[in-house]
């Protein structure tokens, strides 16, 4: 690599000029920039390391368009601190952005009062990762995204911080690793629009309005995952709409509004989508299917401790044409004679007096309330009306803690 000369850097940034030593310097060299804030609205248009010793080297933006514009691949932003971006969504005010570049770095960076965070447009190859990252202090949903791919693929984005930020969006984009990030207080942990073959691994994504989303996407495995306390009218953990051929497994979704949530899905004629070895705790909803959802395959997942364990709103919705087998049921009332961990009886769910408030949400008000209860127990002891079943599982789990 290509040194740049110590004299000409130590002149360049004594006067602030960063996008002098940026434009003079040759390709392939490293800019070590000390403590100290520099001028930002910088543009870097060949191959260059930026690395700054610490948090304290600011990059530091005049409150207008983006701070940091990478034109180039084979860039390296690292150990900065980018702040003061413009406030415009038209323009797509960010921290960082880069557009049709590959192989580029932003690694170990604090981005402040940004509108969006790091921008990727037709971005390949790259590594966005452990960076911290909080918008302006706006109304959430003036705020920008914390991470935005757009026409971007197999690109690893891992171990980023996300506070106080809008989404974490990827659109149209296949083929990307997104592992081991956090999120906390924005709206989409994650939203994926018209994706595929993406990996979602290992994140942990707590309060924020939605967990992780997928939309009109395909062929994405999702593992690992923690999504806690997505509650609001809009809350939940995991969803899918019309997404075909995913993997769900070993995540755990908790203390959510909707734990997970299936829309159309899967959409691809002849395809499943494989729903493993999770844990659906705690929710208002465990899980809810919104219009026809068939040929999802729920097998070993614990269902434990919410309010309602499966909700099906759509009377089109054949619930039933799912298959379910060995997953915990916290509310199943058979035996296990054998001791082999297998419920000897099938599990069935109907709805009796609870579907009153499928046809009137409005009833819902008085869930829990003496009258409800009342009329559940003796449309269970003996039933007026036909009750609903929504699912059988022939091989119910008895022990909750074979799946742990």
């Amino acid at each position: 690599m290509k040194a740049l000369t110590g004299l000409f850097l130590a002149l360049s940034l004594y006067a602030n000029l960063l996008q002098d030593a940026i434009d003079n310097a040759p390709k392939g060299s490293k800019l070590d920039l000390p403590e100290g804030v520099y001028k930002g609205n910088i543009i870097i248009n060949k191959p260059l390391i930026i690395e700054g010793k610490s948090h304290k080297t600011i990059i530091d933006g005049d409150g207008n368009s983006t701070v940091v514009k990478i034109k180039s691949s084979f860039v390296t932003l690292k150990n900065l601190t980018i702040r003061h971006s413009g406030a415009e969504h038209e323009r797509v005010d960010a921290g960082v952005s880069l557009a049709k570049v590959k192989h580029c770095n932003v690694i170990n960076c604090h981005l402040e009062d940004v509108l969006f965070g790091i921008d990727l447009q037709q971005t390949d190859e790259s590594n966005i990762s452990g960076n911290f990252i909080t918008s302006k202090p706006f109304e959430l949903g003036l705020r920008g995204d914390a991470i935005r791919l757009w026409y971007s693929t197999d690109n690893t984005l891992t171990y980023n911080h996300i506070t106080k930020s809008r989404d974490f969006v990827v659109w149209y984009s296949h083929g990307n690793l997104i592992a081991h990030n956090y999120g906390e207080y924005g709206r989409y942990s994650l939203h994926f629009m018209y994706t595929g073959k993406n990996i979602v691994k290992d994140n942990e994504f707590v309060h924020n309005s939605v967990g992780i989303f997928f939309m009109y996407s395909q062929d994405t495995i999702a593992t690992g995952n923690i999504v806690r306390n997505s509650m609001g009218t809009t809350g939940l953990g995991i969803g899918l709409k019309d997404s075909s051929n995913y993997t769900i497994k070993d995540n755990t979704i908790i203390y959510c509004a909707r734990g997970l949530y299936l829309d159309r899905s899967p959409f691809e004629p002849d395809t499943i989508n494989d729903i493993e070895n999770n844990r659906i705790l705690y929710n208002s909803e465990g899980v809810h299917f919104h219009s026809l959802s068939l040929h999802n395959i729920f097998k070993n997942n614990i269902i434990k401790g919410n309010i309602d364990t499966v909700i099906n709103d759509s009377y089109n919705t054949r619930v039933t044409e799912n298959v379910w087998d060995g997953n915990y049921w916290d509310d199943y009332e058979g035996f296990d004679k054998d001791n082999d961990g297998t419920g000897d009886t099938p599990y069935n769910l109907y709805y009796y007096a609870d579907k009153l408030w499928l046809l009137n949400p409005n009833i819902k008000f008085f869930y829990g309330s003496p009258v409800i209860s009342i009329l559940n127990f003796l449309a269970k002891l003996a039933p007026i009306s036909q009750p609903v079943k929504l699912l059988t599982d022939k091989h119910p789990k008895m022990m909750e803690g074979k799946l742990l």
